[in-house]
């Protein structure tokens, strides 16, 4: 298969930081990166969906808590190893992922990413009210004390192994989005974006694609959910409040939705641009004020997002050099 040059630097920046990333950070930012490899596999989930298939979803972050709470509990409640406790949080919100797809058979556009985002704040109130698990007994129980922690893959038990773990696990599942892109299913999804009543006229199983990719974005939101919970060993359900979901998904355009690149910046502007703030000494919530100003600028003049611009750049050059 032929790999693009944006592919090809794609994979060597994912080398480098895989070598180089967790040796650079120190202390807190070994987490503010882990965590942000794990906000970057939602955005990729969510720029692909309203890339390819034009659809918004709005509930990305309330489906990493999801997959979140499932790791967790299977590893309070039966000890499996933390792999089996992954793959299984990160099926069963593709699952639900999947029931999402329903509205979206009949609903685009604005009322599609209203019920989205009553979806999360449907898993916001079980949140709260049924707390993340910190111990306890069976999978519903919750332990009295924060003492029970999530327990991490043999080669991630330091800060340092486990960020390492995290990005080969992030640049998997980017892979796997861009495998799927270049086969049947992405094909399939640019004709059902640009006309669904062209896509059935060909013969496209629309209602299969569409669940497929709402199935896809679950999978990759549980995912990140799962090495979440892992890098801080408990979760709280304010992470995952349904404005959460929003402000990740304004960043996605921000970012650039079709770009891998993108999920990048969305992440690296989610979680380490308020640490950046912290460290400043000014309040990290002043970074919605950028956010929003960005986010304007996008939708005014860059519908390609950062991502878009930076590839646009490096063309425009190339096309120089050659003439």
């Amino acid at each position: 298969m032929r790999i693009s040059r944006s592919g090809l630097a794609g994979l060597t920046l994912a080398v480098i930081a895989v070598l180089v990333l967790p040796m650079a950070a120190g202390g807190q930012w070994l987490k503010i990166f882990t965590s942000t490899t794990a906000f970057a596999l939602a955005a990729m989930g969510a720029g692909f969906m309203y890339a390819r298939l034009g659809m918004v979803s709005l509930a990305q972050v309330g489906l990493m808590g999801l997959g979140g709470w499932i790791t967790l509990r299977l590893n309070h409640a039966y000890g499996f190893p933390f792999e089996v406790n992954l793959l299984i949080g990160a099926v069963i919100t593709s699952v639900l992922g999947m029931v999402l797809a329903l509205p979206a058979l009949r609903m685009r556009g604005l009322y599609l990413a209203l019920i989205t985002l009553m979806v999360a704040g449907g898993l916001e109130v079980i949140f709260t009210a049924h707390q993340f698990p910190n111990g306890g007994a069976g999978f519903w129980g919750v332990g009295t004390s924060f003492s029970a922690t999530m327990r991490r893959p043999a080669l991630g038990q330091s800060d340092e192994s486990f960020l390492r773990y995290a990005l080969v696990i992030a640049v998997l599942g980017f892979l796997l989005i861009d495998a799927h892109l270049r086969s049947r299913p992405g094909r399939a999804w640019a004709l059902i974006r640009r006309s669904e009543a062209a896509a059935l006229a060909s013969g496209v199983n629309v209602t299969l694609y569409k669940t497929w990719a709402f199935g896809l974005s679950g999978l990759l939101a549980g995912l990140g959910g799962g090495i979440l919970a892992a890098s801080l060993g408990l979760l709280d359900a304010a992470t995952f409040r349904a404005s959460e979901s929003v402000l990740l998904f304004a960043l996605v355009v921000v970012g650039g939705a079709r770009f891998w690149l993108g999920a990048v910046i969305t992440a690296v502007l989610y979680r380490v641009a308020p640490g950046l703030l912290n460290n400043w000494g000014v309040d990290a919530d002043l970074a919605l004020v950028f956010f929003g100003a960005a986010l304007l600028h996008a939708v005014i003049t860059a519908p390609e997002g950062i991502a878009g611009q930076i590839f646009g750049l490096f063309k425009m050059e190339a096309a120089n050099d050659r003439a």
